[in-house]
C-alpha cells in the first residue's frame, strides 16, 4: 500500500477502512448521519472553517503542545531515548479537546443547539463541556456509575462547566454502557443535536472526523521531533482504547520509515473480563453502529472488559486501527495494570510529570522499548494528565515506593 495517498483513499465513500467501518444504525438515523458527513466534507475543505479552528487551537487550546525529552527516565532505562508529546498540556489536560472543538464548530455550522456524548475517564466529557461553554450550547454527558465514582474530579468539572451529567446504572456501568445510553438519547434528539463521539469509533463519519481533528497531534510531533534532533524517531507509540489519540499520533507517520505501536490495556490477565485488549484477543463483529474487532463471548454478545484506566475499558476498537493492524503497518502490543502503574510512578518521580493512567500504558511500552533497544529514540503520546487518577491510585496502589525499583 502507498501510504503517501492513504488519507485520500481511506475511508471510502461508505465509511469503510477495508472490511471495517460502515454505518449500522436505525433508518431514522441514517439521514442524520448522512447530513453530518456531507456537512463535514464541505467544511473540512473550507478555508474559513480551517482558519477558525486554527485560531481556536492557538488562542484557546494553547497549541502547539511541546515534545519533551525524558532525560532522567531514559537514563534509568539504560537504552533508547524516550520522548513525550505533551498533550497533557493541551487545555483541559488531554487530547480530547482537539476533536471536541472541531465537532462543536461543525455543530454550530449545522445549526445544532445541543452536544451529546459519552465519557469513560471523564476527559472527553470535560472537553465537550468546555466546547459547549465556548460556543454557548447545551451539553449532555453520559457516564457509567463506576467511572463517576473513580473520576469524581472530572464529574465536578463537567458540572461547573454547565454540562448535564447522566449516570448510567445498567450493565457494568462503565464506558460501553455510557455509549449505549448516549446513543439512545441521540436517537430521541437527533434533529436539534449532534452526537460528539469520544473516540475514533462509531458509525461513519465519526471515525474519520475524530482521526482528522486529532491528526494535529502527530503533525506537530513529527515536525517538532525533527527540529529537535534532525531525525525522525525510530518508533512512535500511543495507548489504544477506542483509538482517538493513537489515530491522531500515528497516522501522520504512516508513510515514514518509523515503527508504529498501539498499546492496549492488558488489565490483570488474558481471560475475557480481565482486560480490554481488543486487537490482541478480539474478533470481527458489529457494535455501536460500526464493524470492527470486538471482545465477544461465544454467543457473539459483548464480553465484559476491564482496565484500571477508565478511558481504555471499551470492548472494541476503531475500524481504522483494525484495518492498519491487518495491513501490518501498526503493531499492537499490550501493557497491564501493574506495568502502567509502574510507569505512572516513575514518570512522576523522575520527570515531574503525572500522567493519566491511560497515557501511562503508552509510557510503559516506551520504557519497555527503551530497555530492549540500546540506541535510537521512541516518541510516546502523553495523551492526558493524571490529576483525575491520583486519589484512585493512592487508594488502590499506595504511595508507589514498591513500583520505583529498577
Amino acid at each position: 500500500m502507498d501510504y503517501r495517498t492513504y488519507l485520500r483513499n481511506y475511508p471510502d465513500e461508505k465509511g469503510y477502512f477495508g472490511p471495517y467501518g460502515g454505518t449500522f444504525v436505525p433508518d431514522k438515523l441514517k439521514e442524520a448521519l448522512k447530513e453530518i458527513a456531507e456537512a463535514y466534507q464541505t467544511i473540512c475543505h473550507s478555508a474559513q472553517f480551517i482558519n477558525e479552528l486554527r485560531r481556536i487551537r492557538r488562542e484557546f487550546q494553547g497549541r502547539p503542545t511541546p515534545v519533551y525529552h525524558c532525560e532522567r527516565l531514559s537514563r534509568l532505562m539504560g537504552g533508547a531515548q524516550i520522548y513525550l508529546k505533551r498533550e497533557d498540556l493541551n487545555h483541559t489536560g488531554a487530547h480530547k479537546l482537539n476533536h471536541c472543538m472541531g465537532e462543536a464548530l461543525l455543530a454550530k455550522y449545522m445549526g445544532r443547539k445541543k452536544l451529546i456524548a459519552e465519557t469513560g475517564a471523564g476527559q472527553h466529557g470535560v472537553a465537550l463541556a468546555t466546547a459547549a461553554a465556548y460556543f454557548g450550547m447545551e451539553c449532555e454527558i453520559h457516564m457509567g456509575e463506576v467511572d463517576i465514582a473513580k473520576q469524581a474530579p472530572n464529574v465536578t468539572r463537567m458540572k461547573v462547566l454547565g454540562a448535564k451529567v447522566v449516570p448510567v446504572s445498567f450493565g457494568l456501568k462503565t464506558l460501553k454502557e455510557a455509549v449505549d445510553s448516549a446513543f439512545e438519547s441521540y436517537l430521541e434528539h437527533y434533529e436539534d443535536s449532534i452526537y460528539c463521539i469520544g473516540s475514533a469509533v462509531g458509525p461513519h463519519p465519526f471515525p474519520q472526523m475524530v482521526r482528522d481533528f486529532q491528526m494535529v497531534v502527530g503533525i506537530e510531533a513529527r515536525e517538532q521531533f525533527a527540529e529537535m534532533t534532525g531525525f525522525l524517531p525510530d518508533a512512535v507509540c500511543a495507548c489504544v482504547g477506542g483509538g482517538s489519540n493513537a489515530a491522531g499520533m500515528l497516522t501522520p507517520f504512516l508513510a515514514d520509515p518509523v515503527d508504529l505501536y498501539g498499546v492496549e490495556p492488558l488489565g490483570v490477565g488474558t481471560r475475557l473480563g480481565e482486560h480490554a485488549a481488543t486487537l490482541t484477543y478480539g474478533r470481527n463483529g458489529v457494535l455501536h453502529g460500526f464493524q470492527s474487532m470486538f471482545l465477544l463471548n461465544e454467543d457473539d454478545s459483548c464480553a465484559p472488559v476491564y482496565s484500571n484506566a477508565s478511558g481504555l475499558d471499551y470492548p472494541g476498537v476503531g475500524p481504522e486501527h483494525a484495518f492498519l493492524r491487518d495491513q501490518g503497518r501498526i503493531r499492537y502490543e499490550a501493557a497491564g495494570d501493574v506495568e502502567a502503574v509502574e510507569a505512572f510512578y516513575k514518570l512522576s518521580r523522575y520527570e515531574g510529570i503525572i500522567p493519566a493512567l491511560e497515557s501511562a500504558h503508552a509510557v510503559a511500552f516506551a520504557m519497555r522499548y527503551a530497555k530492549e533497544n540500546k540506541q535510537g529514540a521512541i516518541l510516546a503520546n502523553l495523551s492526558g494528565r493524571g490529576d483525575k487518577d491520583i486519589d484512585y491510585i493512592i487508594e488502590k496502589y499506595g504511595d508507589g515506593e514498591r513500583y520505583l525499583g529498577e
